[in-house]
């Protein structure tokens, strides 16, 4: 589905991505990880186009969309999440949700004052669909909290809410655990599951905890320095002597 062909990312001397080049196949759920300072979120940053690379290109189902702005990539079904959740604060969880889908008929002057009757047939139906991504995430006794009171985790979900809101091709998720609770963290990788499973949604997540990244992520894509350095499942990453290199700075070899 996504194909990243020698991409280039540079802020001032240093050179952030060095020559990326890898797959996300359609239907799966790609690990990326990496140490820090690897150049991860600068690449999911690149795909997502808040950045545009100093050269090579993205690919989505074989459309050059290197460098369009994340407006257009959200139309193409490209979404992604940030590892600080970005929710509407002092909006409810559920008008969070309803806020999402482009293009409103509300937001038109001409269709709320003459054609009221549209507005509140679209207004009905994203109340339902609202209602479903609620009932699917079991954010039922949160619905009506404001989401700027929801815990790290629970804010979690809600951006993974906010991408079922929409026909989503492939879902960028940037360390959806980081700061998360182990029991909430299971209930976001049972509902990254069943969105694979059930409704066909393409992951691709950065992520540091390995027991998650093993449990729900196969491919697993190591970078290191800007690149792509290995490349399998989670156990042969783990085995492979140029990861543990990358992120302990000794190999098996040396041990």
């Amino acid at each position: 589905m996504i194909s990243i062909q020698n991409i280039h990312k540079s802020f001032g001397g240093i050179r952030a991505v060095n020559d990326a080049s890898l797959e996300i196949a359609s239907g799966s759920i790609t690990g990326l990880i990496g140490p820090n300072g690897a150049g991860k979120t600068t690449l999911f940053n690149v795909i997502a186009g808040l950045f545009k690379p100093d050269s090579g290109q993205v690919l989505l189902d074989g459309e050059d969309i290197t460098g369009l702005p994340p407006h257009k990539l959200f139309n193409k079904g490209l979404l992604r999440t940030f590892q600080i959740a970005h929710e509407f604060s002092t909006l409810t969880v559920r008008d969070n949700l309803k806020m999402v889908p482009a293009d409103q008929s509300g937001e038109r002057l001409i269709d709320a004052w003459f054609r009221p009757s549209i507005v509140r047939e679209e207004e009905q139906r994203l109340a339902e669909k609202a209602e479903e991504v609620i009932q699917f995430l079991q954010l039922e006794f949160v619905a009506d909290e404001l989401a700027g009171r929801l815990s790290g985790g629970q804010k979690k979900l809600l951006e993974l809410g906010r991408t079922m809101m929409v026909d989503a091709k492939i879902v960028f998720l940037d360390e959806v655990g980081a700061g998360v609770n182990r029991t909430l963290l299971k209930k976001i990788g049972d509902a990254i599951q069943r969105l694979n499973a059930e409704k066909n949604y393409t992951f691709c997540m950065i992520e540091h905890d390995m027991e998650f990244i093993s449990r729900l992520c196969d491919p697993v894509i190591v970078m290191a320095e800007g690149s792509v350095l290995a490349e399998g499942s989670a156990t042969e990453v783990r085995n492979n002597e140029d990861v543990i290199e990358a992120y302990l700075g000794t190999g098996l070899k040396n041990r």
